[in-house]
């Protein structure tokens, strides 16, 4: 079975978690989607860049997360959302995915 990389995991994790705290209107259960995607993510990360890269890529998850928060009132939140999904992911592949 294909392993899901880890910048899919993490771009899931913030898309999916926004998705569960907008539509059930129970913000504790997206940030339980956010947390269990993060620590999913995270060990994929040190299994395929070491530590150093899972730090970093995990600081980029939560700056992913709380920067959306500012952004969304400029441009909307789904956008808001999608950009940080996307440059988590990005940074991802940089660091991490394009190695396996």
């Amino acid at each position: 079975m294909a392993r899901i990389p880890g910048g899919v995991v993490a771009a899931s994790g913030l898309i999916g978690g926004y998705g569960v705290a907008r539509f059930t209107k129970k913000r504790p259960l997206g940030g339980i989607v956010l947390a269990a995607a993060g620590g999913v993510a995270a060990r994929r990360w040190r299994e395929d860049a070491g530590a150093k890269a899972a730090a970093a890529l995990s600081a980029a998850y939560v700056a992913g997360f709380a920067g959306s928060h500012p952004l969304a009132k400029k441009v909307g939140a789904w956008p808001s959302v999608l950009g940080a999904a996307g440059a988590v992911a990005a940074a991802s592949w940089a660091l991490a995915d394009r190695r396996r």
